[in-house]
């Protein structure tokens, strides 16, 4: 008998998926907030944190392969019941480091937790679970549910920062972590085979992508937008908090929120909740309409926005618009570029292949978050991080165009 879940979006692998995608990027998202009250207790330079965040951005792109190729081989929920044990350990722990060598290394952990209970694993179980009609809207509620936890996360820390030390808040989010464990049971799949030729191996169908230009362009293209969005969630708020423009009384903004530091969290909360938005919207037109050009628009569009914010003068309104604008484009790229990858190689090894071009997404998160704390450790200001990103995503634009949006044969991943 056919299996229902292949019929259906809302399934409870879809729910499952969701709900520990939404509770790692809600503790994931709040890092930035936790940016300036630990380099205050330690007095370390603004850097010294960002590497340590960077080193987690770094070790979720190396990882995310990883736990997407031991998914693959010894099973998704293993993968991903391991990936959530590593996370909660690494900020437990972090919570009573003291120097910037431990948070540094504990970040590392922390980056390969958060591989596995994030988009790699997760996102080739729900493709599996889903049929061709319906995937490329099944990807994008899975994806919009970590937006959902960007819109819980940064409030939340805001919160409990406001009472309790970082390094309860940190306890805390590890306890969390741990009860996130009983949801893992719900990922049951069947055999990656009933969908896949049996015949298929991982290293023929990692070769040939590696051999098509238009993976290259898969690879290449996801930097920028790891690049902006590590960028943004690691120093928009201290941006925010320093800025002498933004003046909460007296405007529409203070209807919600009544400090700069309240702001911060506001903004962070914007961007997750209209990127909920954007995820189902690119998830239901990846459907119908070539992913190519849909990626091409989300990175003009956040080139054009990135521009006019640092431009423009910087108020509650302009931060507000522009959390909203980011946040519809902020991770609509996630459904359409998983969604190309398993049109074009197929879905059994999908979580491997997405997991590399992941990689080059979090290589750009190092980037973005290190140079950002080092840019503003040596000039005092974050502008010319800006023009960096704004630079990366007009490349990406420009770069998906040549993309051919094409399946290849089993024939040839076979004879590879």
């Amino acid at each position: 008998m056919k299996d229902e879940r292949i019929n259906s979006v809302l399934t409870p692998i879809l729910i499952g998926g969701s709900l520990i995608l939404l509770i790692s990027f809600a503790i994931r998202s709040t890092f930035g907030l936790f940016q300036i009250p630990i380099a205050s207790d330690f007095l370390w330079n603004r850097s010294e944190f960002s590497l340590a965040i960077a080193i987690q951005n770094l070790a979720w792109g190396v990882g995310t392969p990883l736990f997407s190729a031991f998914a693959e081989k010894y099973g998704d929920r293993k993968a991903i019941a391991i990936g959530l044990i590593l996370y909660a350990i690494g900020i437990f722990i972090s919570s009573t480091a003291t120097t910037p060598e431990a948070h540094q290394t504990l970040n590392f952990l922390i980056g390969f937790g958060i591989a596995g209970s994030g988009f790699g694993p997760i996102l080739a179980v729900v493709g599996r679970a889903t049929s061709p009609e319906k995937r490329s809207l099944a990807l994008g509620i899975t994806t919009a549910s970590g937006s959902a936890g960007q819109v819980v996360g940064p409030p939340l820390a805001s919160i409990l920062l406001s009472f309790l030390p970082w390094s309860s808040v940190f306890e805390i989010f590890s306890i969390i972590l741990l009860i996130t464990l009983i949801l893992v049971p719900i990922l049951k799949t069947e055999s990656n085979t009933n969908i896949n030729n049996e015949n298929e191996k991982i290293s023929n169908v990692v070769f040939v992508a590696l051999k098509d230009p238009t993976y290259s362009m898969l690879f290449f293209g996801f930097f920028s937008c790891g690049f902006q969005l590590a960028f943004i969630t690691a120093h928009f708020p201290a941006f925010i908090v320093e800025s002498s423009s933004p003046i909460i009384e007296g405007s529409l903004i203070s209807l919600v929120c009544s400090s700069v530091e309240g702001l911060g969290a506001l903004s962070m909360a914007l961007i997750g909740l209209f990127n909920i938005i954007g995820c189902l919207i690119a998830g239901a037109l990846g459907k119908g309409h070539y992913k190519k050009y849909l990626l091409s628009l989300i990175y003009t569009g956040r080139t054009v926005a990135a521009i006019l914010f640092i431009l423009l003068p910087i108020t509650p309104t302009s931060i507000a618009i522009f959390s909203i604008v980011m946040g519809a484009l902020w991770l609509a790229t996630v459904p359409l570029t998983s969604g190309i990858i398993g049109h074009i190689y197929g879905l059994k090894f999908m979580g491997t292949l997405y997991g590399i071009v992941f990689f080059s997404h979090q290589l750009g998160s190092f980037v973005g978050v290190w140079l950002g704390g080092l840019f503003y450790d040596m000039y005092g200001s974050y502008d010319i991080v800006w023009w960096v990103g704004i630079g990366v995503g007009a490349f990406s634009a420009i770069i998906h165009l040549p993309i051919r949006e094409k399946p290849l044969s089993n024939t040839n991943i076979q004879t590879a």
